[in-house]
């Protein structure tokens, strides 16, 4: 099996960083397997630091077959660092896995992504492989295909990230000439056309949206794990991005997922258990929160702070 190339975007979290690459040292995979680290340069002075923390350390990580490190002079930001990342890597690769300084992933993990990506590659219908899912309180089928991308642990092919779309307002548009507002929102359990709303009014930074969206407007699937092989512990208020929301925490799976080819299209009775699961997060206020945050950063640029 070709293993696909790790891709590892830090920033300016030693501790979350030293957690996520020991997890990913404990899969069985990691030592045959190549990691690339993308260090985002410090933003103002008071990440710098936390910056060159993170950069001492990543030097020294072993447990893996090569270790290639990008250390960027300049500050990208989240959305550019990913998408330009991603694409340089899976340029040169084909294929790429693509995780973030707060990814705590099981020791499965590796071996779930390699065979899934390996079984669809040659299938134009599948857009990704994914490695998180949400806490439901119902059963999911060991693996399922759900419409679109997703952003917690993932994996693709050169042939799906092609379909990449930055243009938001462009993404908008077609969704709504396409009258695809309420499956796009899964029912309204989530309120993802806001955020693309937000997105193209720069109130949000988002390459997720853009990634969901594109893959989405394609009707392209994307596989899930019936438990999770991907924790985020940057929900605890320490990310640029973050804030605390517990209501996505979930216990990583103490067994692996069976990989074996599935029919490929949507899972009905998944689609309704996560529609469930979004219908009762309630998140309209946390949306409210985001967009009160990003005015003020606005505000306060423009007055000079």
């Amino acid at each position: 099996m070709s293993l696909a190339p790790i891709i590892l975007f830090v920033y300016n979290r030693p501790c979350h960083t030293c957690q996520v690459v020991e997890a990913l040292q404990k899969n069985i995979l990691a030592k045959e397997s190549k990691l690339i680290i993308y260090s985002d340069g410090f933003k103002s002075d008071k990440d710098k630091k936390e910056v060159e923390s993170v950069r001492k350390y990543i030097r020294t990580i072993s447990g893996f077959v090569d270790v290639e490190i990008i250390e960027k002079t300049k500050n990208f930001g989240l959305a550019k660092s990913i998408i330009e990342g991603v694409t340089e890597v899976i340029n040169r690769y084909g294929k790429v896995i693509v995780l973030e300084d707060d990814l705590v992933v099981s020791p499965f993990f590796l071996d779930y992504m390699n065979s899934a990506l390996q079984i669809y590659e040659s299938e134009d219908k599948v857009a990704s492989i994914h490695g998180y899912i949400f806490p439901v309180k119902h059963q999911l089928p060991e693996t399922f295909f759900l419409r679109g991308a997703d952003c917690w642990g993932w994996g693709t092919w050169k042939r799906a990230w092609n379909f990449f779309e930055k243009d938001s307002n462009k993404l908008l548009k077609e969704i709504k000439k396409r009258k695809l507002t309420s499956q796009f929102d899964f029912g309204g359990g989530y309120p993802f056309l806001q955020m693309l709303k937000m997105q193209t009014r720069g109130l949000v930074d988002s390459w997720a949206i853009q990634w969901y969206a594109s893959t989405f407007l394609k009707e392209m699937l994307t596989l899930y794990p019936g438990r999770s092989l991907v924790k985020n512990i940057g929900i605890d208020g320490s990310g640029r991005h973050g804030g605390v929301v517990n209501i996505f925490f979930t216990e990583l799976s103490s067994m692996p997922i069976k990989v074996n080819r599935i029919e490929i299209k949507e899972s009905h009775e998944s689609l309704l258990i996560i529609k469930s699961f979004y219908k009762s997060l309630k998140v309209k206020n946390i949306l409210i929160l985001i967009r009160i945050k990003n005015f003020l950063k606005i505000l306060y640029k423009q007055l000079g702070f």
